[in-house]
């Protein structure tokens, strides 16, 4: 098989990936409600968490950042071409955000994200999971945390990377989760934002 119809297949197989909503399944599974009809009303991690308690958010987390990386390390091991490997990591990305099972909706992307990254760059990925989890240990933000590794992330692909696609792959999708936090970024502005523990307040 070639290569370019080995990058269109997995661009493809990694969009059909990340659409999987592992928040709902989760839940489902456990016999807890629906995320998409209480607290933020997201798939992702935060509000699993909030709505589910920990072992469904933590398995919730697991299952997004896992399909990021599976699409990564793939990428890194059966392509060449750079533009190529940057694309399929970021399939399941994208489609983990618009996600194709929930009307093209879906969560923020964070945690695919990271394990995206893991699997193109592990010691990359690592310092992205550290600054993210670190945040919000000390702050309790989740939204705050994430747009602080997602900022630190093209100046850590600057300092780290030689690869020109890798820088813009950063920034890509670095801007797609600052965009998807837009009414996060106006909530922390505000004093409103929720913190991990509480509920939304107001």
């Amino acid at each position: 098989m070639n290569e370019e119809l080995l990058w269109v297949l997995m661009t493809i197989l990694g969009c059909l990936l990340g659409a999987i909503p592992f928040g709902v399944l989760v839940s489902k599974a456990m016999g807890l409600p629906d995320p998409r009809t209480l607290g933020s009303k997201n798939v992702g991690f935060t509000n699993v968490l909030r709505v589910s308690g920990t072992k469904a958010g933590v398995l919730t987390l697991l299952g997004d950042m896992g399909k990021g990386w599976v699409m990564g390390w793939a990428a890194m091991h059966w392509l060449t071409v750079e533009s190529f490997i940057m694309v399929v990591a970021f399939s399941p990305i994208l489609g983990h955000v618009f996600s194709p099972f929930l009307g093209f909706k879906g969560g923020k992307g964070v945690a695919t994200a990271v394990g995206a990254v893991l699997g193109l760059s592990p010691s990359i990925g690592l310092l992205l999971l550290l600054i993210w989890l670190g945040a919000v240990a000390i702050w309790r933000y989740s939204s705050g945390g994430a747009l602080a590794a997602f900022w630190c992330f093209p100046v850590v692909a600057i300092v780290n990377e030689q690869r020109q696609e890798f820088l813009v792959f950063a920034l890509v999708v670095s801007g797609l989760i600052w965009i998807k936090h837009k009414d996060n970024i106006v909530r922390l502005w505000k004093g409103t934002e929720s913190k991990i523990g509480q509920g939304r307040p107001g």
